[in-house]
C-alpha cells in the first residue's frame, strides 16, 4: 500500500490492480478471484493501465547501477509483451498516452531521465533529463487527456509540460511558472479537456496550472491546508475534486474554491484514489495496507481488504480446523477466516513486535510471544487480554509452545533460556528454567504426551528436553543457525533446517544424524511443517519458494512460486486442504494442497 497510485480500477469496471512485492495482482471485484503477473526480479515501484484497458505497464526497483525493467503486459491474456530497459536503479513513474500510442517513463533520482516509448514497436523514441539542473528531482509523470504528444512531469520544485516531436525524435520541455510559491509536488491530475491540470503538494494545498500558457491560475485552500500534505487527487465529472491526505483524510472539495464539502477518515496515509466507471464508487488505498470502497452519494467508507503492513512472523491453525488461522506481525495479531479470506479479529499492541503465536489445544486462548519480554494470552473470539506473564525473558520472547493438557507453556527467549510456566485457572508461575542454549531460541515443539520437547536455537544446537524431570536428553550439533524443527508424527525422528540450507533427519533416541538433503539452492530455510501422517512435509525460506517434500524419499514433489519476500513460516492446515505461507513483505499466501495419488 505504500506505492503512490498503486491501486487502479480497470476501465472494464470489474477488476482492480495493485502491486505486491515483485508481482502485480489483478483482482476481480465481484468474485474476489486473483491472478498474478510474474516477471519482475525485484519490488514493483509503479503500475499503470492504458485508457482503453488493453495494456498494463509496471516498473521495478533494482540495485544501484543496474538496469531497471519496465514490463508491458497484455491485460486480457495476462501475459508479458515486452521488457523495456533503459533506466537505471528505479522506475519512478509511468504513463500511457490517451490513445495508447506511447508510454512515458521516468527514472528514479539516480537516473533522472524521462523516456518516450512507442507501444506498437515496443522501442524507445527518445529521452531527455527530466528536470533542470537547478530544480529538484521529478517524481511524477502524467499524460495529457486528448493529445498523445503532450505530457507533464513534476516533482520537488519543478513542473514541466513536454511536447514530443516524433519526426525529429525530440522532446522539448517548458517550465511552468508558479510565482512565489515553492512546492514539492506529490500528485498530478489532468482535466478531460486538457486546458489545465491540478497539482497536489506536500504542503497540503492544490495548485491549478494552465496547460497552454504554463501559468498557475489559482491555488487553495488558502487558510486551512490539508494536514500531512495532499497525497492523492481524483477529478470528478462535476468539476469537483476528491483529495486524499497523508493524515488519512479523504475530502470532497468544490472545484472553484477548494472548500471541503464532505470528509471521512481512513486508517493510514492515503496513497491511491481510483474511481470505478463514472465515479459513483471510489476506491481508496492507504499505506497501512487497507483498501476502502466509498459510495459517492452517501460518501461513507467500507473496508474491503486489509492485511499486515510489516513482516509476518508466524502462522498457526487451531487444533482440528482449517477454517481459521492466526498470523502475527509488528503491532498486531490477526485472525482470518479461510473460506472467505477475510479478517475476523485484530488484536493491537502498538509499537511491539509479536514473534510467535500458538492456539491452546482447548481453543480458549491465543498465547503470543512479544519482543518486550512478555507472554500475552488473548481470548480468540473477542481479542480481550486474559493474562500477561511479565519479564518472561530478558531479550524478548522468540518462541512459544503449549502442552496438550493446556496446563503448561514452554517459552524460549532471545538470551537462549527455555522456561516452563505453570498455567492455572487464575495463576501463572514459573515452573523451571532450562539453561543450555547460548543464543536465541527459534522454534519449540512438544511431544504429544507432554513429557518431552525439542528446542532449536540460533547457536547451532537442537536440544531434546525431558520436561518431567527437567533435564537434557539429547543435543544435536550442526554448523548452522537452526530456524525450525519438526517431530515426525511417530516421534522417533525429528527434521531440522536453518541457514545452511540443509534439511537434517535425526534420531530422537540418541541424537544421531540419519541423513541430510539439500533443501534450497540459495538462502536459509525459515519454516517447515509436516503432515499428520508424516508422509510429506513443506519448507519455505529466503529463496521465496514453497516446496513440498516426500519424507521417505527426501525429494521435492511440488514447488510453489508466488512470494516476493523471504518466507518466514508456513503451515499445512488440518485435513490437508491448504498450505498457508507468510513472508517478510507482509503477504499471506494460500496454496491448494496438491492432490497426491
Amino acid at each position: 500500500g505504500h506505492i503512490p497510485c498503486g491501486l487502479i480500477c480497470h476501465p472494464d469496471k470489474e477488476h482492480v490492480l495493485y502491486p505486491l512485492g515483485c508481482t502485480v495482482v489483478i483482482q476481480d471485484l465481484d468474485s474476489k478471484k486473483q491472478t498474478f503477473l510474474h516477471g519482475h526480479t525485484n519490488n514493483v515501484s509503479c503500475v499503470v493501465v492504458s485508457r482503453n484497458g488493453v495494456y498494463v505497464a509496471s516498473g521495478q526497483v533494482t540495485f544501484m547501477g543496474f538496469k531497471a525493467d519496465i514490463i508491458l503486459w497484455d491485460f486480457q491474456r495476462k501475459e508479458l509483451l515486452a521488457r523495456l530497459s533503459l533506466h537505471k536503479g528505479r522506475i519512478e513513474g509511468l504513463a500511457f498516452s490517451p490513445n495508447s500510442l506511447y508510454l512515458m517513463s521516468l527514472g528514479g533520482q539516480d537516473d533522472g531521465s524521462v523516456v518516450v516509448w512507442q507501444v506498437g514497436k515496443k522501442e524507445a523514441v527518445c529521452g531527455s533529463p527530466a528536470s533542470a539542473r537547478r530544480a529538484g528531482n521529478a517524481t511524477i509523470v502524467v499524460c495529457s487527456s486528448c493529445r498523445d504528444e503532450i505530457f507533464v512531469t513534476a516533482g520537488n520544485g519543478t513542473i514541466r509540460v513536454w511536447e514530443l516531436d516524433l519526426a525529429n525524435r525530440k522532446i522539448c520541455p517548458t517550465e511552468c511558472q508558479t510565482g512565489q510559491l515553492r512546492r514539492v509536488i506529490t500528485c498530478v491530475k489532468m482535466v478531460d479537456d486538457d486546458n489545465y491540470f491540478y497539482v497536489g503538494t506536500s504542503s497540503g494545498d492544490v495548485l491549478k496550472v494552465n496547460t497552454n500558457n504554463k501559468l498557475m491560475t489559482d491555488y487553495g485552500p488558502q487558510k486551512e491546508k490539508f494536514s500531512s500534505g495532499v497525497t492523492a487527487l481524483l477529478l470528478l465529472k462535476t468539476g469537483d475534486l476528491i483529495v486524499g491526505t497523508g493524515g488519512g483524510i479523504v475530502a470532497l472539495c468544490k472545484g472553484s474554491n477548494y472548500k471541503v464539502m464532505k470528509k471521512i477518515q481512513v486508517q493510514g496515509a492515503v496513497t491511491s484514489l481510483t474511481c470505478r466507471g463514472q465515479g459513483h464508487q471510489v476506491f481508496v488505498g492507504t499505506n497501512e495496507c487497507q483498501i476502502y470502497q466509498i459510495n459517492y452519494a452517501a460518501f461513507k467508507e467500507e473496508l474491503i481488504t486489509a492485511c499486515h503492513k510489516e513482516a509476518v512472523h508466524d502462522i498457526v491453525f487451531p487444533l482440528g480446523t482449517s477454517d481459521l488461522f492466526a498470523t502475527c506481525s509488528k503491532n498486531d495479531i490477526r485472525v482470518w477466516h479461510t473460506p472467505e479470506n477475510r479478517e475476523l479479529l485484530r488484536i493491537v499492541i502498538p509499537n511491539m513486535t509479536c514473534h510467535a503465536i500458538e492456539f491452546m489445544k482447548d481453543g480458549k486462548s491465543i498465547i503470543s510471544a512479544w519482543n518486550d519480554g512478555k507472554i500475552r494470552a488473548f481470548m480468540p473470539e473477542t481479542g480481550r487480554l486474559m493474562y500477561v506473564i511479565n519479564h518472561a525473558h530478558s531479550l524478548g520472547v522468540t518462541a512459544v509452545a503449549a502442552t496438550s493438557d493446556c496446563k503448561r507453556i514452554i517459552s524460549g527467549g532471545g538470551e537462549g533460556q527455555v522456561r516452563v510456566w505453570e498455567i492455572g485457572e487464575r495463576t501463572h508461575k514459573l515452573g523451571e528454567v532450562l539453561k543450555e542454549h547460548t543464543s536465541a531460541v527459534s522454534c519449540i515443539k512438544i511431544k504429544k504426551d507432554d513429557r518431552e520437547c525439542v528446542t532449536a536455537s540460533l547457536d547451532g544446537t537442537c536440544i531434546v528436553w525431558d520436561i518431567v524431570r527437567f533435564v537434557r536428553k539429547q543435543m544435536i550439533l550442526a554448523n548452522t543457525l537452526f530456524k525450525c524443527v519438526c517431530y515426525h508424527p511417530e516421534e522417533y525422528q525429528i527434521i531440522t533446517s536453518g541457514t545452511d540450507r540443509r534439511i537434517g533427519y535425526w534420531e530422537v533416541f540418541d541424537g544421531s544424524a540419519i541423513r541430510e538433503v539439500e533443501g534450497s539452492i540459495s538462502g536459509s530455510i525459515n519454516g517447515m511443517d509436516i503432515t499428520s501422517n508424516g508422509a510429506y512435509f513443506v519448507t519455505g525460506g529466503d529463496d521465496h519458494l514453497v516446496k513440498l517434500w516426500d519424507y521417505n524419499e527426501g525429494a521435492v514433489t511440488h514447488v510453489g512460486v508466488g512470494h516476493s519476500g523471504n518466507i518466514t513460516r508456513l503451515k499445512i492446515c488440518p485435513g490437508n486442504k491448504y498450505i498457508v505461507s507468510v513472508s517478510a513483505d507482509g503477504a499471506i499466501l494460500l496454496w491448494k494442497y496438491p492432490a497426491l495419488h
